[in-house]
């Protein structure tokens, strides 16, 4: 991971109570693992079907720690056989790829480049780009939804910052500056409040994101 998108991410998560990226990288592989295991058994979850070849069988706990942060999985189990995520191999680009692209929904939405991307790092374990492609899209649909949604009740305390970029755009790596909003609402907790990018710190982009 870059030391600019390092930079985006302890952005974004600064003093907000709720682990947005830690939120969605769980809700990814929670994903991942439900079309690994459907692979494996032929059928998905809950499903009759005549092509079933195994059962799920529970599941099992397993920490996962990332570079957002620390995941709880919940790791189904087979009746037949055994089932580990592709994600928790150490040796595969997966976590960091999912992180790439839950960032990028944050900042620009997701591009074709993110899906290519992120096709090239799981298809090892089995995901088809259609597959890879509904993930994405859902994640960057949660991402909207989050960041497009009314901002209620009373918030007596918000502040804001600022860090410059490295993005591309037609081809170009260029600098963009990202600002975030970050409230504190009169039971105390803390949320990100909004959150956008534009070609500088200039004072017509900060009053359109105020």
């Amino acid at each position: 991971m870059t030391d600019d998108r390092l930079k985006l991410l302890e952005l974004v998560e600064k003093g907000a109570d709720t682990d947005l990226v830690r939120e969605m990288l769980a809700f990814a592989a929670d994903r991942v693992m439900d079309i690994e295991v459907t692979a494996r058994t032929g059928a998905p979850s809950g499903t009759r079907s005549a092509e079933r070849i195994n059962q799920r069988n529970g599941y099992r706990h397993r920490r996962w720690d990332t570079r957002a942060g620390e995941i709880d999985l919940a790791i189904p189990k087979l009746r037949q056989g055994s089932y580990f995520p592709c994600f928790l191999d150490p040796r595969r680009t997966d976590e960091k790829a999912l992180t790439a692209v839950i960032q990028k929904a944050y900042v620009q939405g997701v591009s074709t480049r993110s899906v290519d991307d992120l096709v090239q790092a799981m298809g090892a374990s089995g995901l088809s780009k259609s597959q890879v492609s509904r993930l994405v899209g859902e994640i960057d649909e949660r991402v909207n939804a989050f960041l497009n949604r009314p901002i209620e009740g009373t918030w007596p305390y918000v502040w804001f910052d600022a860090t410059d970029i490295k993005t591309r755009d037609s081809g170009r790596i260029v600098a963009t500056a990202a600002i975030v909003a970050v409230g504190v609402n009169s039971d105390g907790r803390r949320e990100v409040l909004g959150i956008a990018t534009g070609p500088s710190e200039a004072e017509v982009f900060w009053k359109s994101f105020l």
